[in-house]
């Protein structure tokens, strides 16, 4: 019979390199009973898992649902009931765009502890791994960070808005939507704005694409980008290449 005490710990994995996996989080994961992982979480981390937890995949793998929300949430109540001390290892932070907030009050409303271990965004580790900055003094006050497809399926109305901004715009999950994204940012005359394209950020398969709003599409054909894959607008992109000239000139030197 179980006497330990229900608990969730909604634990953020990080970007995808799993040094960028905070020790809290790892520091959880060796006390888990049970873990329930995401696909954007980097397997090689479910090496620091207590070796006695259960560890069940509960993410999508091109679009194929391994569970619904729903069943995932159903799941977490169970396990924490019969086994215990629950994690749910989720890919970057899982307050941003990763349902943590919604698993946490679900868990709550069965009598169940919550706790949270956040982790890097994806959204400013990412670019920064290429040299691009969110933000920096004369090219972004400020940045946006947007979902690309809301839960209707619909590209967020906040692009509209942020494509009229001088902020940096960051989109996670917009892949699908990048004809609509680059739309709008043209019917704002930024044409010229450049854009990169990061698929499997912070990994060793990472591929980038870097263009400007009228070019990216056929830059995405060419190198044939696809999820996951986050979209950069802004002048801050400009900042990869003039580093790299800066680096370049000091090395002829």
């Amino acid at each position: 019979m179980n006497f330990k005490t229900p608990k969730l710990t909604v634990v953020g994995a990080g970007p995808g390199d799993i040094d960028l996996i905070t020790i809290k989080a790892i520091k959880v994961l060796k006390k888990a009973d049970v873990v329930l992982y995401d696909a954007l979480v980097n397997e090689e981390l479910l090496s620091y898992i207590n070796p006695e937890a259960e560890q069940i995949f509960v993410g999508k793998r091109r679009g194929c649902y391994k569970y619904q929300q729903e069943q995932i949430n159903e799941l977490i109540v169970a396990r924490a009931k019969t086994h215990g001390h629950v994690v749910r290892l989720k890919g970057g932070d899982p307050f941003i765009f990763g349902r943590g907030a919604e698993e946490m009050e679900f868990a709550a409303g069965f009598g169940i502890e919550t706790a949270m271990v956040p982790g890097i965004s994806s959204s400013l580790a990412v670019p920064a791994y290429q040299n691009i900055p969110v933000t920096k003094r004369g090219s972004a006050e400020s940045f946006w960070v947007i979902t690309g497809t809301t839960k209707e399926h619909k590209l967020s109305n906040d692009v509209a808005l942020a494509a009229k901004s001088n902020a940096t715009v960051v989109v996670l999950m917009g892949m699908g939507k990048l004809p609509e994204i680059i739309q709008l940012f043209q019917q704002e005359n930024k044409n010229n704005l450049p854009v990169a394209i990061i698929q499997n950020g912070t990994r060793s398969n990472e591929k980038v694409g870097v263009g400007t709003v009228d070019t990216i599409l056929d830059v995405v054909k060419e190198q044939e980008l696809s999820n996951p894959a986050i979209i950069i607008l802004g002048d801050v992109v400009k900042h990869r290449a003039i580093l790299a000239n800066v680096q370049q000139e000091y090395a002829n030197i």
